[in-house]
């Protein structure tokens, strides 16, 4: 049995070159990113896995600023500790209106990830029982984690890698791509409101598409700048620097400042059923494991979250992924994604309504899968569209 991810088909000749690490770890965790080193952090605070050996594999040794995690929380949680910065307020823009919104009691929050990866392995590091190993994981076949100098063998293994099947087969899921390019500037003279931060501003868009910027003031003067996009391409680079630049001028009315840092990524979204490559010995986690909610592309909080699942699976005796990424929810982000992926051009509608007709607790407790059926209705009734009721019946009656 062959768990795709990336490298070589026939794991045997892999075998016959490779040299064996003769311990059998009882749990592995391929790609510690946030999925994989919340699950390790859950793991090791339990005193169910003392006696359990854990082993980590990642290409890279965990130290930069390469993410930047937003998320909403009720009031002060472990992760104050490392959040950059924390909101009670947020505004949405769009061209005829702006709409400004109090979170209480949520906070909207900002961890970087250069400090989630040092509290990360500084947690890890007391633990007698991890061994973390910087290694570039070709293939995993059963129970046997193949690396290019060596095998690792695991009685289970957690797996943060998207499989080759998404990239051959998301053409026929309803699929599209968040993504995004971010400036963190500084200014000469104080301008931002470093309590409020803007969630969406649509007064600038790439063509007629789902495309905003997200502005996070961390200080009167420091703010992370960021054009994002949902729908199906990426741009040319210097096309995001033309809208950050535009941005900056036009609704910042900013002439002078410094770009101090860039950040850049992308997120997949797709209602493709990413669970059905877990198996008996590995279980898919993070993005792969669907642990991001593909309407949205938030996952720290979903990470925490489903790390604590997880593992209280593991200790009743269940797979590890029961009832992880297969509920309700699943079906709205279906119905949310075929309506973005055919209509792009509807995203500014679709938002404002969102943002505007239910209240911001019941989309934030809607987001996080924890609203009541009612409180469903009232957030998919407030986006009120014929492609969305397209949608529903299609995803339903299909």
């Amino acid at each position: 049995m062959n768990v795709s991810g990336s490298g070589p088909a026939n794991a045997g000749l892999l075998i016959f070159r490779a040299r064996m690490d003769q311990t059998r770890y009882d749990y592995a965790i391929v790609g510690v990113g946030a999925a994989g080193l919340q699950l390790a952090l859950k793991m090791i605070s339990d005193d169910y896995f003392n006696e359990k050996s854990i082993l980590l594999i990642d290409k890279d040794d965990k130290s930069a600023n390469d993410r930047t995690w937003c998320f909403w929380e009720k009031g002060e949680t472990k992760w104050d500790q490392l959040a950059t910065h924390v909101w009670a307020t947020g505004l949405f823009y769009n061209k005829q209106e702006t709409i400004s919104f109090d979170l209480n009691p949520y906070r909207y929050k900002m961890v970087r990830s250069a400090g989630f990866y040092a509290y990360a392995k500084a947690e890890i590091g007391k633990a007698g029982n991890v061994k973390w190993i910087k290694d570039d994981v070709e293939n995993i076949d059963g129970q046997q984690i193949i690396c290019p100098d060596c095998i690792y063998h695991a009685n289970h293994i957690f797996d943060s890698r998207i499989p080759e099947e998404f990239y051959e087969k998301k053409d026929k899921y309803h699929s599209l791509i968040q993504h995004f390019k971010g400036w963190f500037i500084r200014t000469e003279n104080p301008i931002f409101n470093p309590d409020t931060f803007t969630m969406m501003d649509y007064r600038l868009k790439w063509k007629d598409s789902t495309s905003f910027t997200y502005v996070l003031p961390l200080s009167s003067n420091t703010v992370l700048v960021e054009f994002t996009l949902f729908n199906d391409r990426l741009l040319p680079d210097e096309e995001y620097d033309s809208y950050l630049k535009e941005y900056i001028d036009t609704y910042l009315g900013i002439k002078n400042y410094t770009v101090e840092e860039v950040e850049q990524g992308l997120i997949p979204m797709s209602d493709y059923p990413f669970h059905k490559h877990h198996t008996k010995h590995v279980t898919k986690i993070g993005t792969a494991g669907g642990w991001v909610r593909p309407s949205s592309g938030y996952s720290f909080k979903n990470a925490d979250r489903y790390s604590t699942m997880t593992v209280e699976n593991i200790k009743d005796g269940r797979r590890p992924e029961k009832g992880i990424a297969t509920s309700r929810y699943r079906t709205y982000d279906s119905i949310f994604l075929n309506v973005l992926a055919t209509r792009n051009d509807l995203g500014e509608d679709i938002f404002t309504r969102l943002y505007t007709k239910p209240a911001i607790q019941s989309v934030f407790r809607f987001l996080d899968e924890e609203s009541s059926l009612m409180e469903d209705f009232k957030v998919m009734f407030s986006l009120n569209r014929p492609q969305f009721w397209r949608a529903f019946f299609s995803t339903f009656w299909k």
